[in-house]
């Protein structure tokens, strides 16, 4: 994750919003809805046929390197849910599906006159949609080669150079810790991310580190932080 997407291990941050509601308002269930029908649309999981014109790939990858994209102002002055909307709107003038102007025009339509906002779906559509949540993604694969590591080998977090998308923390990045566990079989990502080097699937790992090593001198004591990590982005710890 980028910075401003990425904020675990920094201080001065509060408030901290303590809201535990999934919506708080309306319309955030429809933005929940549209980017839950889109990844049904986009994904090859013998599915049904529907009506839609959707036809290119969205998945959580997506929603998230729309989040990442943004200026960091803009970033934090949003709301969650307003995240998501600007992810999915430039995610649609991208693909072509409508232009910016179109886009400009309807948004001012419907805010001017908000009764005309369309109502209702597609049952085909809807049927997709609910296959899909009960089927969902499974990342897990079939290994096709060893683990490279080890329960209790030493390793160092690597610090790959990620342009458009990461799963490894920031503050774990050139860190020491300890292999604790090797998870079976192998698990993929959602998309390829390029020079970070999550593509194909590969073994993963629970990592456990001494929070000292990753906060001096600004931790509590006797308690161990663990962490979920793909092999790309680790290597010996001996390792120059």
């Amino acid at each position: 994750m980028k910075l401003q997407h990425y904020l675990g291990g920094l201080e001065g941050l509060d408030p901290i919003s303590l809201e535990t509601r999934v919506f708080v308002e309306a319309w955030e269930e429809r933005i929940f809805g549209i980017h839950t029908a889109m990844m049904a649309l986009s994904r090859q999981l013998d599915l049904e046929a529907t009506p839609s014109t959707f036809n290119t790939e969205w998945t959580w990858a997506d929603l998230r390197k729309g989040a990442e994209a943004m200026n960091p102002f803009d970033y934090f002055k949003f709301r969650y849910y307003e995240k998501w909307l600007g992810g999915i709107s430039g995610y649609f003038v991208a693909k072509g599906y409508i232009t910016q102007a179109e886009l400009d025009a309807r948004t001012e339509a419907f805010l001017s006159s908000p009764a005309a906002m369309p109502e209702g779906g597609d049952a085909a559509v809807d049927a997709r949609v609910r296959k899909y949540l009960m089927i969902g993604d499974d990342p897990r694969r079939e290994r096709s080669a060893p683990a490279r590591f080890v329960a209790g080998a030493v390793v160092r977090v690597a610090n790959p150079k990620s342009v458009d998308h990461t799963r490894l923390p920031g503050h774990l990045r050139n860190k020491v810790g300890i292999i604790d566990s090797v998870y079976p079989d192998a698990y993929t990502y959602l998309c390829d991310t390029g020079v970070d080097g999550i593509g194909t699937a590969m073994p993963v790992y629970c990592v456990k580190f001494d929070p000292e090593d990753l906060w001096p001198g600004n931790t509590e004591t006797n308690f161990t932080f663990y962490a979920d990590l793909f092999e790309a982005y680790l290597e010996p710890a001996t390792a120059s």
